[in-house]
Order: C-alpha cells, then sequence, then structure tokens
C-alpha cells in the first residue's frame, strides 16, 4: 500500500474512533442527564391505611403533586378508624385514624414509643333536610341561625329518643310526608368506625350530667339510652361517607351524622348541597386526625403534612381545619358562614373516654 493510501486508511481508523467516541461520549451525557433528573424527582413510596373521609384528600392531583414535590408518593387504603386494629400492619409506613383514641391503640400495638401527629382535625355535626331541621326547631329540639345552619339540642333531643318519639308527635311534621317514623340520628358502627364512636361519647356525656364516662359503671348508667340510639338504626354503615352520599344524593335518613370537614368540601368546591342543613350539637367531640408512624418514613411524612404551608392549604380545601391555625379555616370558608359554624361558637368539646371505655360503650350499643 502506498503512502497516500495508508494514510487514507489511517485517517479513516481515526474517524471512526472518533465517532464511536462521540457517540460514547453522547450516549454517557444522556444518560447522566436522565440520571441527574431522577434523582432529582425521585420520591419516597409510602403506604398508609387511612379513614375512608381522607381518601379524596389523598387522591387529589394537586395534594399528589404537592408531595411527590416533597419528595413523597403515597399509596393509601380505606378503613374503618377502629377496625384499623385488627389489620395486620406489615408493609405500611403509617396509619391514618381519625382521632386519637384508635391512635393510641395502634401505637400500643406496634410498640410505638413517639408521639402520635395530628396534622388536622374536624368536629362532628348532624346534615339534614330543611323540613326537619324546621321541625326539630318548632319543637325545641334544634334552634337555626342561618340560611342552611344552626345547633342540634343535645339535651331535648336526646329525651326524645329515650322516649322513643316520633315524626309524627312532633308539630309541624305532618306537612311533611318524607318524615316518618321514629326521629333518629343515622350514625356509623361504633365497633369499627370513629364517628359513631364519638357519637356515643358525647351522648354518653351529656346523659350523664355532664361527666366523662371512666369505668364499668359509669357505661353502664346511659347503656339503655345508647342502645336505643344505636338498635334504630338497623344496620350500620363502617364508614361516614356513605350515608353522607345517600343523604346528599336525596336518599335515606332525613338525620345524618357526619364530619364537618365532609360538608365543607363541599362548599368549597362549589357542589350544590340542594336544601342541607347543617347542625352543630351543643356538645359534641372533634375528631382529631391522627398519623400513627410506623417508620422514619411514615414519620416524616405525618410532619410534612402537619407543617407543609401548601399541604395545609389543601388540607383546608378538603374541608379540615389545620391544628393551631384557625385563620387559615376561617378564611377559606368566608363565603359559607350560612352553613358554617367557622368559631364553634356555643359548642361545647365533651371529653373523649379511653378506648377501653369506648369499646365498652360500643358493645353495651351492640348487645
Amino acid at each position: 500500500m502506498g503512502f497516500r493510501g495508508h494514510s487514507a486508511h489511517v485517517k479513516r481508523i481515526v474517524g471512526i474512533v472518533l465517532a464511536v467516541l462521540l457517540i460514547g461520549g453522547v450516549a454517557a451525557t444522556v444518560v447522566a442527564g436522565r440520571e441527574s433528573q431522577d434523582s432529582g424527582t425521585a420520591t419516597k413510596t409510602v403506604r398508609g391505611v387511612i379513614g375512608s373521609e381522607k381518601a379524596e384528600f389523598f387522591a387529589d392531583p394537586d395534594v399528589v403533586k404537592a408531595l411527590a414535590a416533597r419528595g413523597f408518593t403515597v399509596k393509601s387504603e380505606t378503613s374503618g378508624s377502629w377496625a384499623m386494629e385488627e389489620l395486620p400492619l406489615d408493609g405500611f409506613d403509617f396509619a391514618f385514624p381519625s382521632s386519637k383514641a384508635p391512635a393510641d391503640e395502634l401505637r400500643k400495638k406496634s410498640g410505638i414509643t413517639s408521639p402520635p401527629i395530628r396534622p388536622f382535625y374536624s368536629p362532628l355535626v348532624v346534615v339534614a333536610h330543611r323540613s326537619a331541621a324546621r321541625v326539630l326547631a318548632d319543637n325545641g329540639l334544634a334552634t337555626l341561625t342561618g340560611k342552611g345552619g344552626g345547633t342540634l339540642r343535645m339535651g331535648p333531643y336526646l329525651a326524645a329518643a329515650e322516649a322513643d318519639r316520633t315524626w309524627q308527635q312532633l308539630k309541624g311534621a305532618s306537612a311533611h310526608a318524607e318524615l316518618t317514623g321514629t326521629v333518629f340520628i343515622t350514625s356509623t358502627d361504633p365497633g369499627q368506625s370513629n364517628s359513631g364512636a364519638l357519637y356515643l361519647a358525647a351522648a354518653s356525656y351529656v346523659a350523664d350530667g355532664g361527666r366523662v364516662a371512666t369505668d364499668e359503671a359509669a357505661v353502664g348508667r346511659t347503656a339503655p339510652l345508647l342502645r336505643k340510639l344505636t338498635a334504630v338504626q338497623g344496620a350500620q354503615q363502617t364508614s361516614s361517607d356513605a350515608p353522607f352520599r345517600d343523604f346528599v344524593s336525596g336518599v335515606g335518613n332525613p338525620l345524618v351524622l357526619v364530619y364537618e370537614s365532609q360538608v365543607a368540601s363541599l362548599l368549597l368546591q362549589r357542589q350544590d348541597v340542594g336544601d342541607l342543613v347543617v347542625l352543630y350539637p351543643d356538645t359534641t367531640v372533634s375528631s382529631d386526625h391522627t398519623v400513627v408512624p410506623l417508620n422514619e418514613n411514615g414519620r416524616e411524612l405525618g410532619e410534612l403534612l402537619a407543617t407543609d404551608e401548601r399541604l395545609r392549604e389543601l388540607a383546608v380545601r378538603h374541608g379540615f381545619r389545620p391544628q393551631g391555625a384557625a385563620r387559615e379555616f376561617t378564611d377559606a370558608t368566608a363565603a359559607h358562614t350560612n352553613y358554617l359554624n367557622q368559631t364553634l361558637t356555643g359548642v361545647r368539646q365533651a371529653p373523649v373516654p379511653t378506648s377501653q371505655v369506648l369499646h365498652a360503650m360500643a358493645q353495651k350499643a351492640r348487645s
């Protein structure tokens, strides 16, 4: 091979080598770029079991986005708060029942010594159709304060329940064909659901002269009333979500116990609430939604829910009241004061018994 041929051959080899190196360099840059991009958006996937009333919050695309921006992807399963005690928690990073009592039991069961985290709360309320609310008010069982709001007088209501009063016995009810049968509030199964158990706690507190039940004797004093409140309902749901949806769709009982957050969420999303009236029991129990972290990832998530400004804003959008920040809720719901008692004026908070006492109440009520 002559000099020129040899030179051309060398140039071709050099060119091929340079091309390979160039391609390899580009490929390496692309891979590095992808790795850099992936690491910048990487999230920890955490699994949790939650009360159903928080399902829409965690499914909200804005919540998913906000959590991802903080490095978390949350996969959740729903359960009644008390039913969580019976679930195997292996593989879960956190549990998120709807109040402190089931959270305490979960912590004890799991051997957790670190404190629980309570990002937000919601008082229990009774939703009523306007006709039912008006009849209750005309008979001294409630007071109405606006187009869609008022107060349920727990003392007179429980007296009516104890006497097995029917709608037909109440003045003005005959004008409303849908108001028939025994006057009662639909609540959830107190053995499995937080709201149902707290309803019994509030009723017991009022019926026993403002005393919180602490032992078997105290439970026994109000057990007949609690049994009536439960038995009249027949089969009970394990979550407040189903009876609330039934109510909004116009079926079911005219009085239903729900979380304020469920109502506030509809109002904030500008959904039609029809003839709904929100009655705040003059003695009620607030539901402290409590994160039980089962490992460090669960704790990080709980602290994020409690402190992150964007996530607190989104919690309010779903009707929850952030702990220690009343202004966030009142500002967001300023247009809905006809329905919502923002400052809980005239509402007394009943102390919550221990989980053991609540279980005893539920057992007596269902026996």
